[in-house]
């Protein structure tokens, strides 16, 4: 009996060790042990950066991190240690951070995802296991939030996001393509301590969508962002060998029994503006417009989610950065900001943004639905936009957008998309398909071929009479990607036919075919030298014109760009190259010039612009504890397309961060150019744009900020290569000049996303003094307040 009863204490003891030693599962990441099985636990946590509970004591933990940048396959110079644990409604992360250098440690109490100056843990979770796009949850060692999401697709974000493959102009091509405007609910806290910080993440599975099956995997990466030495750090080994950055991640094996509950959120909203403008007797009035609406998201399942607005609150909260605009020939581009459109935006993305949700301005209601199914992303919008926006201001214009993307062997893809604007019986409407495959690890091909239909003409305002026109054209782009340690490439084809139109994309020129290439090269220093990394990127394009491809070239340019990391953290950058140019005689059609009898005739068009070689030069500080700083200078010959004349520009750029406390952050920015007349000297046009943000965290929800921008343009009339003045329509060109000052104020509370209350201010000025900054004369002014409340249901 005595033995039995020994034999007995030594299996209960085999057995606890047993436990305990799956409970304290170590899992090394330089070692290549990045298959997790993470423990599902019935236990809960309090979200306090302190790890105490005896529920992290059974983790899974993972440890020995691996540096990415600015070398890759070196060990961490600064150790951290993650543990995971599941519960059955959320994940869980704690992570020690420790900083062996002493207290560098850098962190501010920031708003929202606005920590990317700082320290910062980020957790990259693929939820489908398919290496395509990752949910991404950040964390500065105070708690605060950044999240969003990741893709390793290049370009053609819906929203604006914008990213690059092997051969671009980032010598660290791996950056992916990262949005960080959706907003998720998750859990956060964290603390400094002596010894580095200590950071607690929960995610509720009812913020993720994810696999529709009992039993899954997930990928994982976990990065870590080392500031005072410009490291990036990650537990899974990545290297930038690899056209892939997600499909390097970790896995976090068995999940099982996962539960999301209802996923149904409601959110009312109610916005009020009052408009200020002077009225016609010298007094200024105030027109107001209350707006009442709301939004709902249902998760069908885990995988699918829907989300429906009515009447949708649109307003954007920060104004978009001033850009300069007095020598541009195309379109300018501004990311999306809107609410509505965030949640699954990426799965809109597509090459050559053929979707731009931008292009609905102001939609009285709309419905989308996103996800995935199988191996099939699923993303489409059905919107109304306002009546005012249409050619006859009564009809509705109708927007209908549709993306599919299904998963192939080995991270490839094969997509569709379909976009329609249909108003009255004019149409603009067009169907592509696209597909990128990787192959070698380091490769990529992605081929792109879309046809557009559009009618315009059909509808027209009352009382103006017109014949429809139909124009019919297609697109068609391919690309061959190298993304190699030491050296990658780019080489691509890109054509668009003169009738192609995508009034839902951002396509804005047409009639182009275009051939470029482009080349990566990158070296390494040894560990600890004062040049970590030295590398140059060069090459070339040309563009010929679609329908007269016989005529030769109509632009091209070859550059050079190298850029250095030094140690510390410090970036230069370099960019010197030759631009040509051929104008288009279209483009001045009507413009007349005197002809010395006191008559006008015709406008003499050159044919082109030669050698029109251009420098610049960049550099930035590290990030120190108080301020980041970055400048740039460039000087270049360029055509003064309004003239069709060669001019020479020089070009300003500066910009400084500051952070004099934890609470208040600081950011003055400046660009100040100037055009001459390469023929005289005389100028053609200068513009500065000084702009100062102001911002104070006066709780992690409450927040006060506010933006000053001063945009000061001039254009002298326009003249010929004679210097004979330019008349339009008949009439003399003019000069112009414009000083104008914008303020905005801003009081934001926000305990979670979907819940807040914003209370602003905004006032445009007019410089009119003889000096400026003198004397400001009230332009517009107006006041907005809006409010917000999430139910989850």
């Amino acid at each position: 009996m005595r033995q039995i009863s020994i034999a007995c204490l030594l299996l209960t003891a085999l057995h606890l060790a047993a436990e305990n030693s799956s409970a304290q599962s170590v899992y090394n990441g330089r070692a290549g042990e990045i298959t997790v099985h993470v423990p599902r636990l019935e236990a809960e946590s309090t979200v306090d950066g302190v790890l105490d509970e005896p529920v992290w004591t059974e983790a899974a933990r993972l440890t020995d991190f691996s540096q990415f940048q600015p070398v890759d396959g070196r060990p961490a110079v600064e150790p951290t240690e993650v543990l995971v644990w599941y519960a059955p409604d959320a994940i869980h992360f704690g992570i020690r951070a420790t900083e062996v250098h002493g207290d560098v440690v850098r962190a501010t109490r920031a708003n929202r995802d606005n920590i990317a100056s700082e320290d910062k843990i980020q957790i990259l979770l693929d939820t489908y296991d398919d290496n395509q796009i990752a949910f991404l949850f950040g964390v500065n060692p105070f708690g605060v939030q950044e999240d969003g999401t990741r893709s390793d697709q290049f370009g053609g974000g819906a929203g604006g996001r914008s990213a690059t493959g092997g051969g671009s102009a980032r010598i660290n091509p791996l950056d992916g393509n990262v949005d960080l405007n959706p907003d998720f609910h998750f859990d956060s806290a964290g603390r400094v301590t002596s010894d580095g910080y200590v950071v607690e993440v929960r995610i509720p599975f009812k913020s993720l969508r994810y696999q529709d099956a009992d039993v899954q995997n997930w990928g994982i990466h976990i990065l870590r962002r080392v500031q005072h030495s410009g490291f990036q750090d990650t537990w899974a080994p990545a290297v930038r060998a690899n056209a892939s950055f997600l499909g390097q991640s970790g896995s976090l094996t068995g999940l099982r029994d996962l539960e999301r509950g209802l996923v149904l959120d409601v959110t009312p909203t109610a916005t009020g503006r009052l408009d200020g403008a002077p009225a016609d007797d010298g007094s200024w009035e105030y027109a107001d417009d209350v707006q009442i609406g709301g939004d709902i998201r249902w998760g069908i399942r885990q995988n699918l989610t829907l989300n429906g607005t009515v009447n949708p609150d649109f307003s954007q909260v920060e104004a978009d950065v001033g850009q300069v605009v007095l020598n541009e020939r195309f379109a300018l581009f501004f990311p999306e900001k809107r609410p509505f459109f965030l949640e699954g935006l990426e799965l809109f993305d597509s090459p050559n943004q053929l979707i731009y949700t931008r292009r609905i301005v102001s939609p009285e209601a709309g419905v989308k639905l996103a996800g995935k199914v199988d191996k099939l992303n699923v993303a489409t919008i059905l919107a109304v936009d306002d009546q005012d926006l249409s050619v006859d201001g009564e009809t509705l214009p109708l927007f209908g957008v549709a993306r599919l993307r299904r998963d192939l062997p080995g991270n490839g893809t094969l997509g569709g998309v379909l976009t329609t604007r249909e108003e009255g019986s004019d149409y603009s409407r067009l169907v592509g398909l696209d597909s990128r495959l990787y192959h070698s690890q380091k490769y990529f091909v992605e081929l792109q071929a879309v046809q557009s239909w559009t009618r315009t003409g059909a509808e027209t305002p009352e009382g103006v009479e017109s014949d429809p026109v139909d124009l019919s054209g297609p697109l068609f782009g391919a690309a061959w990607d190298r993304t190699g340690r030491t050296w990658g490439f780019n080489q691509s084809i890109y054509a668009v036919s003169p009738e192609f139109r995508a009034a839902a994309g951002f396509v804005n020129r047409v009639n182009v075919f275009r051939l470029q290439s482009f080349n990566r090269l990158t070296a390494y220093g040894r560990e600890g030298a004062f040049i970590e990394t030295i590398g140059a990127f060069g090459g070339g394009w040309r563009i010929w014109a679609y329908d007269d491809l016989g005529a030769g070239p109509i632009e091209g340019n070859e550059f050079l760009f190298p850029s250095a990391t030094l140690r510390g953290g410090w970036n230069l950058s370099a960019n010197v190259g030759r631009n040509f140019f051929e104008y288009d005689p279209a483009n001045y059609a009507g413009l007349e010039v005197e002809d010395g009898s006191g008559g006008l005739e015709s406008f003499d068009v050159p044919e082109r612009e030669d050698d029109q070689f251009y420098g610049s030069f960049t550099v930035t500080t590290p990030t120190y504890r108080m301020f980041t700083a970055t400048a740039s200078v460039s000087r270049s010959r360029t055509p003064i397309f309004a003239e069709a004349a060669p001019g020479l520009s020089s070009r300003y750029d500066a910009a400084i961060d500051l952070r004099p406390t934890p609470s208040i952050r600081a950011t003055l920015q400046a660009t100040h150019l100037t055009l001459e007349r390469r023929r005289d000297g005389s100028q053609f046009s200068k513009e500065l744009i000084p702009r100062l943000k102001v911002e104070y965290q006066l709780t992690p929800a409450i927040f006060f900020r506010v933006i000053t921008q001063y945009t000061a343009r001039e254009r002298s009339a326009l003249r010929d290569r004679d210097g004979r003045l330019i008349y339009v329509g008949g009439d003399p060109s003019e000069a112009s000049e414009s000083d104008r000052m914008r303020m905005d104020w801003l009081f934001s509370y926000r305990p979670s996303p979907g819940t807040l209350v914003y209370f602003g201010y905004g006032s445009t000025l007019d410089d009119v003094g003889q000096q400026r900054f003198r004397s400001f004369e009230r332009q517009f002014d107006g006041f907005f307040a809006k409010l917000s409340y999430l139910i989850r249901v």
